[in-house]
């Protein structure tokens, strides 16, 4: 059986930078990095969790308070169906 080697994580602290100066995506309040853990292989986005962070290209601008409810929730896709939003077509556009 062979590992599957992880691949590198893209940093870019302006672009983080960037996210958290913007308001929450629910709530408007002030707003922390917080990465997509879920995947959608069509455009890239492999399944990270589990000690491993995404590429900053796929964080998107979330509170405190949401941040956490995103990873508590169970499965991400309820907590972004919950709030009627689609997290990739936001990253992809902030990203660009």
């Amino acid at each position: 059986m062979t590992l599957r080697q992880r691949e590198p994580r893209e940093i870019n602290e302006r672009y983080l930078n960037h996210i958290r100066a913007m308001p929450c995506l629910i709530c408007s309040g002030k707003s922390e990095a917080a990465h997509i853990r879920m995947a959608r292989i069509e455009i890239g986005k492999r399944q990270t969790g589990g000690g491993e962070t995404s590429s900053d290209r796929w964080a998107l601008n979330l509170c405190r308070v949401h941040h956490a409810e995103q990873h508590m929730a169970g499965s991400e896709i309820l907590f972004w169906n919950k709030y009627g939003l689609d997290p990739f077509a936001i990253a992809v556009r902030f990203w660009t």
